[in-house]
């Protein structure tokens, strides 16, 4: 990862690198599966023999470049195939959460589909068992604190929507670190409206809304995603920048973007670095955080987006800063939580400009 930070920092002070990688932050997009570092899925394909997923963490660099969207979506369903059983579960989520501890993440959502891993066999309370398991232990052991949003996997349709709110909503299964409800997968060919009653079921029971939208699609639907599903944050809205009746609103009413820069460009959402919206939806007064979301299938993690960020628009540590404190505000956490964040950020950046 050195080496992509430092690419991504070049005519800058290079004491930046070292700034960002202890700088404490909050990550609120970032999903499950597509966390899974080379290593875990290497083990986890040992693991089930069957599947077609590399076993040489080295191979697999070939095997996360994707021509598309489709073809990420494609590649991202082979990896969901390899999470089995609860052990396989409890593994990956414990492991994510080591790696958000090495880059200094202090809280994170975690986006999790647990329909993609419940139809495949895995016994529903087992999942939600293991899942809490893993979070409680890295909190104990990590001092990072995970909670969940549980995911539409969009491209499963209806039945997917139906299962995920009833896990979400049901009381028997509703894991305690669980705080919203997604949508993510496919936009193409998938209208955000028709999911209108799963979001209402999930919002009535407490959970807050945070689909994807206007990451392949237009303007639209991130209007759909507000207007339909009542989104507290948009996942990515890369196209929010066409529309600037909808930079005005979502700037007015502090809906925060989930914004992942390198993911953009690897699902070819945006063609380059250069062309990123970032700039625009922050000239328009957007809350913007940034995140990861598939780290190690598009070579990245948060330091480095950090660190692009950084670049794209001109920041120095001050600025870094402010832009992790977004994170805070735009988070789930509770009110004494975001308090002692946001003053965590502020000690460790004081420190560093007097020293």
């Amino acid at each position: 990862m050195t080496d992509r930070l430092d690419a991504a920092i070049t005519g800058q002070d290079r004491d930046l690198h070292a700034f960002i990688a202890g700088l404490p932050k909050a990550e609120l997009h970032v999903h499950h599966v597509g966390s899974a570092s080379p290593r875990i899925v290497s083990e986890l394909a040992a693991r089930h023999p069957d599947s077609k997923v590399p076993t040489d963490p080295e191979a697999l660099a070939d095997y996360f470049t994707f021509t598309d969207f489709a073809h990420f979506i494609e590649v991202y369903l082979s990896v969901v195939d390899l999470v089995r059983t609860p052990e396989d579960v409890r593994l990956l989520t414990f492991e994510v959460a080591r790696e958000l501890a090495r880059q200094r993440v202090r809280y994170a959502e975690l986006t999790i589909t647990p329909f993609s891993s419940t139809r495949r066999g895995i016994d529903e309370r087992g999942f939600m068992d293991a899942i809490e398991d893993a979070r409680k232990a890295a909190e104990a052991e990590f001092g990072t604190v995970l909670r969940w949003c549980f995911d539409i996997p969009g491209e499963a349709g209806l039945e997917s929507a139906e299962e995920t709110v009833r896990m979400a909503t049901d009381d028997r299964l509703r894991p305690e670190g669980l705080v919203s409800f997604g949508l993510g997968g496919p936009e193409i060919g998938v209208p955000r409206p028709q999911f209108k009653p799963h979001f209402d079921r999930a919002r009535a029971a407490g959970l807050r809304s945070v689909p994807h939208a206007g990451e392949t699609t237009g303007p639209q639907t991130v209007w759909d995603a507000i207007d339909e599903l009542g989104a507290e944050r948009i996942g990515h809205g890369t196209s929010t920048a066409r529309d600037p009746r909808l930079l005005e609103y979502l700037a007015e009413r502090r809906i925060p973007l989930e914004v992942c820069p390198t993911s953009n460009i690897a699902t070819r959402a945006v063609a380059t670095l250069d062309e990123h919206p970032i700039k625009e939806f922050v000239r328009s007064g957007v809350l913007v955080t940034i995140n990861s979301d598939d780290p190690p299938m598009f070579g990245t993690d948060l330091n480095n987006e950090f660190a692009v960020a950084a670049r794209l628009l001109d920041l120095d540590e001050r600025g870094l800063a402010e832009l992790a404190k977004n994170g805070v505000e735009a988070s789930f956490l509770d009110a004494p939580g975001k308090k002692r964040l946001a003053a965590e950020i502020d000690t460790y950046t004081a420190g560093w400009l007097a020293s």
